[in-house]
């Protein structure tokens, strides 16, 4: 499982105008929670750029005033004007205690349908599940190779290991295999002389 290492300082002051000024000085307000304690701690953008923007599910080993917390991106908040991240909330991860988290959903095998011209459309790209922290996986895997032309999967035709449960609705669609315009004209085109040669 890949891992960020962040060197944090921790802030004692705490509101609009102490935040604010982080913000000024090119810092980002945190805090985590999950422990035994909450923290308040700033990082800046470098610290983090490879924890938030990123598809993949990556683990955070955070250092604040010499005392390391392994832990998780739960939240974060973005400028409604300049995107600019403004604020991230860290979960700890505790062994035993169960925590919910989002992983990537990959696709494995080769579609037939794909195969025929067919266009795969990912519907839901991240999975919500439930785990303890010693199960956490990156990514979950949803099998398409025995999908036809028009045909979709849904979030219970994930693969979830034991040990994890999956959050999202069992009938969410994941994953279809669209028939591109092309091919729906094609086979109009096709059904409509095999008729009309049947009617001969």
């Amino acid at each position: 499982m890949e891992t960020i290492s962040i060197v944090a300082q921790s802030r004692t002051g705490l509101g609009k105008k102490p935040s604010k000024d982080l913000r000024n000085d090119g810092r980002i307000p945190c805090v985590l929670y999950g422990g035994q304690d909450v923290v308040h701690f700033s990082v800046t953008l470098n610290d983090v750029k490879n924890l938030i923007y990123t598809p993949d599910f990556r683990v955070a080993n955070l250092t604040i005033d010499g005392i390391e917390f392994r832990c998780i991106v739960k939240d974060y908040q973005l400028h409604p004007l300049t995107s600019q991240l403004t604020h991230i909330d860290f979960l700890s991860l505790v062994d035993g205690q169960k925590v919910k988290l989002e992983v990537p959903i990959r696709t494995k095998g080769v579609s037939p349908g794909v195969k025929l011209g067919g266009k795969m459309q990912l519907k839901l790209r991240r999975a919500k599940i439930k785990t303890l922290p010693e199960m956490m996986v990156t990514e979950l895997f949803i099998d398409i190779s025995s999908m036809d032309l028009g045909q979709s999967l849904r979030a219970r035709d994930v693969q979830v290991p034991e040990g994890i449960e999956l959050l999202n609705s069992p009938s969410i669609p994941v994953v279809t295999i669209e028939i591109p315009r092309a091919l729906r004209s094609a086979a109009a085109a096709e059904a409509k002389d095999t008729g009309g040669k049947k009617k001969k």
